[in-house]
């Protein structure tokens, strides 16, 4: 009787340690190096786009929106980071960069441009599942900071 205790005592103590255990994180897709340059996971969800009604107008970053470059809207990602956005249901993907925020949906994840949405082929749809990635060059900001010549100080 004492070792069926013990016995139904540690498969109770796994069962709990491994229903509190975080989860892993994702594995690479095939043929991504899982060293220090690879991309970096950081989540998945449904994207949907945005474009019509605002190109033009002043994003979150301050830039003014073009509906046909290669931009996103995130929740938390720093301005100018480089997201890599792979549409799950069809292998597209796409490298964005964040100048805005939202979605302003909670299901959803990430909202893409109209180019971006081109590219991942979910025009037509409105609405694609996306895995999200940071780029290898993550932050691309650099690239939109004016010249050294230009620059104060």
């Amino acid at each position: 009787m004492v070792p069926l205790r013990r016995l139904l005592a540690v498969a109770l103590g796994v069962g709990v340690l491994v229903g509190c255990s975080t989860r892993a994180a994702r594995p690479g897709t095939p043929g991504e190096s899982q060293g220090k340059a690879s991309r970096t996971f950081l989540g998945e969800g449904v994207a949907s786009y945005y474009g019509p009604g605002l190109h033009g107008r002043k994003t979150a970053s301050g830039e003014r929106f073009d509906q046909n470059a290669l931009t996103a809207a995130h929740r938390t990602v720093k301005f100018g980071t480089c997201l890599r956005v792979v549409n799950m249901e069809n292998g597209k993907s796409v490298e964005v960069r964040v100048n805005d925020r939202g979605p302003f949906k909670a299901e959803r994840i990430i909202d893409v441009s109209l180019g971006a949405a081109r590219k991942l082929e979910m025009v037509e749809k409105g609405l694609a599942r996306v895995r999200l990635y940071r780029c290898k060059d993550e932050d691309v900001s650099s690239a939109f900071s004016p010249p050294l010549d230009a620059r104060p100080g």
